[in-house]
């Protein structure tokens, strides 16, 4: 499934069913747990990134992967967040992409399409994964800190929603140290989506612009913006 129709399809059931786009671990895909399991080190890792991170900016590379390890596709681009419930997500290759929340709404910009579907910001996307890494410490409620484990030189934490009724069952996030390198996610077929940060700043400046979405001129915008 490509970025856009991934985010369109979550966003578009937001107008009608819980916007719970959460993203998986897929236990027989990447990194293998430990014999240890005890989630207490990943409740103190994830903490400690809501207590003292305000703002993040990286670069990323998301692949998809089947379940049988055939890469199908690769993007790339560059993401900034700022707590709480702001974040830009840019897709620059080869899908031109851009999700964007204000702190009241979330909009996708999908530029082939030339069009814009926008939707409230508001508790229904708590248990997304933008939403975990820029959300207030409030929705770290909506999820349980099921495992912990190191693997490949990283912290892993796996969390599982507190809701039923996802399209996904538990997110995975490597750590090093306060710092979120890896996020790896399956879908219902099991693809897995494998997205790494690449040069990462902690709290740095980020302009109040950032976040601040304006529909291009000419475009067809989907929910309107009242």
């Amino acid at each position: 499934m490509d970025s856009g129709k991934f985010w369109r399809r979550h966003l578009q059931r937001t107008t009608r069913l819980p916007f719970l786009c959460l993203v998986a671990f897929y236990g027989a895909a990447w990194a293998q747990p430990a014999a240890d399991d005890s989630a207490a080190v990943g409740v103190a890792t994830l903490e400690a990134f809501l207590s003292d991170v305000r703002t993040l900016t990286a670069g990323f590379k998301q692949e998809l992967w089947t379940a049988d390890h055939k890469l199908l596709q690769t993007e790339t681009g560059t993401l900034s967040l700022r707590r709480p419930n702001r974040f830009r997500w840019i897709y620059a290759q080869p899908t031109q992409l851009t999700i964007v929340a204000d702190g009241k709404k979330l909009w996708i910009y999908d530029v082939e399409l030339a069009q814009v579907t926008v939707a409230p910001l508001d508790s229904t996307v708590e248990s997304t994964p933008a939403m975990l890494l820029s959300g207030d410490r409030s929705v770290r409620d909506g999820f349980n800190v099921a495992q912990s484990y190191k693997a490949d030189g990283l912290d892993w934490i796996k969390l599982v929603p507190k809701k039923g009724g996802t399209d996904f069952s538990s997110v995975l996030i490597g750590f090093k140290g306060k710092a979120p390198q890896r996020l790896e996610l399956v879908d219902g077929l099991n693809q897995v989506t494998r997205i790494e940060l690449e040069n990462l700043a902690l709290n740095p400046d980020v302009a109040d612009s950032t976040f601040e979405f304006k529909p291009p001129a000419g475009v067809d915008v989907i929910g309107g913006e009242g």
